[in-house]
């Protein structure tokens, strides 16, 4: 029987890098996002069985139902990888939207509860399985206008450990994947859809490509069973860390 992973937020970036990748090595896909028409000519290219899910992750009764009414070929997952997220606006914290603050708890902190929680009592009862979140390094190290989104982030990094903690003693895994600059989709929707200062933030840069982190979610995933990947930060070599920030009178 085909081996079966779970990507939310397939429609581009690193959750259909991911699908790809998955495809290519015969697994079968469960690929949920908002945009059908996306999903439909995702699946139309792998050669292999694929399950969409159009929903909004943030919706708790939609996420529960796409897990409760999986088509039984597609119900015992063997991964689940918890991709959907997104970064809106750089403004410092006094100048935010609190709505745009809002929607980034409710789909990187919510929505991946959301998924979590109805895939993981399968995954118990048949004792395997392995949960990826997608985290970032703006859960570690701060910069300006990261506020909320790096928030969330943090949220992820201390949500795989007590998961991980949590799940000690069946044969379940858990990875917190944290990437760096990685140019794809991500800016655009974080600059409400000005492509212009997207590409600015990759300019004179060779940033991580989304199939970079497809490459990195499969070894984690494919490594032997009795090993776990905790967490894996990952940055291009164009980036780094900068000095403490210092206002000087």
């Amino acid at each position: 029987m085909p081996k079966t992973v779970f990507i939310t937020g397939a429609t581009a970036g690193f959750g259909k890098a991911m699908a790809e990748r998955y495809a290519a090595e015969g697994w079968q896909l469960i690929l949920t996002g908002r945009r059908q028409e996306r999903l439909d000519e995702l699946k139309s290219t792998l050669d292999v069985p694929v399950h969409t899910i159009c929903f909004d992750i943030r919706d708790k009764a939609a996420c529960q139902a796409a897990v409760a009414d999986l088509p039984a070929e597609f119900s015992d997952i063997d991964i689940l990888v918890n991709n959907a997220g997104l970064a809106l606006g750089v403004e410092p914290a006094q100048k935010c939207d609190i709505e745009e603050w809002e929607c980034m708890v409710d789909t990187n902190i919510k929505g991946l509860l959301y998924i979590t929680r109805a895939v993981l009592e399968g995954m118990v009862e048949r004792d395997k399985g392995h949960i990826v979140n997608l985290g970032s390094v703006a859960g570690t190290y701060p910069y300006p206008g990261g506020n909320t989104y790096g928030g969330t982030k943090a949220f992820v990094n201390h949500f795989s450990k007590n998961l991980l903690a949590d799940l000690l003693g069946t044969r379940i895994r858990v990875t917190n994947i944290e990437p760096g600059m990685c140019e794809s989709e991500f800016s655009v929707v974080r600059f409400r859809g000005d492509k212009s200062k997207a590409d600015n933030v990759y300019e004179g840069t060779e940033s991580i490509q989304p199939e970079d982190i497809a490459e990195i979610v499969y070894w984690t995933t494919t490594l032997p069973p009795h090993v776990n990947i905790n967490s894996l930060e990952v940055m291009p070599v164009d980036q780094a860390f900068s000095p403490f920030a210092v206002n000087r009178k």
